[in-house]
């Protein structure tokens, strides 16, 4: 995105993870594996022990949200109180999502933006890094594709934008990432009480100690950087243990291949198709809609097979010297359900396509 979001919803952004009391399968670059996992869920953790106070303790809407997670989801009101009061609030994170609202500035001419963002990705050592993972995540990539019909490329594609395959989740308390924006940012007060209320029912769920997970600071978590929402939605236990942990690498590669899966992934269609022309008066943007025999006419023509669709998005990339077109067909726009974005997900395939390309397309 890496905006925010992941998938924020993935209206946004996209959380995962959940819990293993047994071994986890092949190890990579698992820098929170199981870490936060309560092996002993009869005992009470720690913060049964505290006392109501912190930046969180004493307040309305707190005192609403639990009164509320009482009713709805059978939590102790007590034990709630003195959790949410163990939470952090920070500023620098309401300060991180306020830089993140959409701006309405448009820059006069060309000026290599979609050249930069790509070149955040789609590097020599990210590229090899892409190689590993695929090399040693193989048979759990085909096995996605087979129940999900979902291609590894992609998958390993949303996996090295989010998190460069598990090096990079984020070091943000989750707990005080959602408090302090469920309580204390009203601009998106709603949607973050809803994230706030599926991670703690998560955590019970799945024995967790919801004083541990770790992630951006919007909330997003794992591999794939799920929204806690996203993860009751979408997260499957891919290695069958018993647990949802996405912070382990096969859930979260099931886990994305479910979620595209759900929004209309077609397997086995292109995703988007270079054009060849400029259209400078037309309305461009992945939420566009045109047949493609109306972009024919305009003077833009593909550079290769557009599959079975008659209608397609038109894309424009800024190279710096000019303006790239694409066919975005049906693929391209479920990408962007991960996140709002054609840069995005153009850099999800792309990147995708490259590490494909370096293990020799096989």
């Amino acid at each position: 995105m890496r905006r925010l979001v992941s998938v924020l919803t993935l209206s946004l952004f996209p959380l995962l993870y959940g819990c293993s009391s047994t071994p986890a399968p092949k190890p990579v670059a698992k820098p929170f594996k199981s870490a936060f996992i309560n092996q002993t869920p009869q005992i009470k953790p720690a913060y049964s022990q505290g006392v109501s106070k912190g930046d969180f303790a004493n307040r309305n809407n707190v005192d609403s949200f639990v009164q509320r997670m009482v009713e709805k989801h059978g939590f102790d009101s007590v034990e709630l109180h003195r959790l949410l009061a163990q939470a952090d609030r920070y500023d620098w994170i309401i300060r991180l999502m306020d830089a993140q609202a959409p701006t309405t500035a448009k820059p006069i001419g060309p000026t290599g933006a979609w050249n930069r963002y790509r070149a955040k990705f789609i590097t020599p050592d990210n590229v090899q890094n892409g190689v590993n993972f695929w090399r040693e995540y193989e048979s759990e990539l085909n096995r996605a594709e087979q129940e999900y019909g979902v291609p590894p490329e992609i998958i390993v594609g949303i996996i090295g934008v989010e998190t460069r395959w598990g090096r990079v989740m984020g070091k943000t308390r989750i707990l005080d990432a959602l408090a302090t924006l469920a309580f204390d940012y009203p601009r998106r007060a709603e949607f973050f009480t809803g994230e706030l209320e599926a991670f703690l029912v998560m955590t019970r769920d799945e024995g967790m100690d919801p004083t541990e997970p770790k992630g951006s600071y919007a909330g997003a978590m794992g591999y794939g950087q799920f929204m806690p929402s996203s993860f009751q939605r979408y997260a499957v236990d891919f290695d069958g243990n018993g647990h949802t942990n996405l912070w382990d690498p096969v859930d979260a590669i099931g886990s994305v291949a479910n979620y595209f899966k759900a929004h209309g992934w077609e397997q086995g269609q292109p995703v988007a198709v270079r054009g060849q022309g400029q259209l400078p008066g037309y309305e461009h943007g992945f939420q566009t809609r045109y047949p493609i025999t109306t972009l024919h006419r305009a003077g833009l023509n593909p550079i290769s097979n557009l599959g079975n669709h008659s209608e397609a998005s038109l894309l424009r990339l800024d190279v710096g010297t000019g303006y790239q077109y694409w066919y975005g067909l049906p693929n391209f726009y479920t990408i962007t359900r991960y996140n709002h974005s054609t840069h995005y997900a153009m850099a999800v395939w792309q990147l995708g396509l490259a590490v494909k390309a370096a293990r020799g397309g096989y």
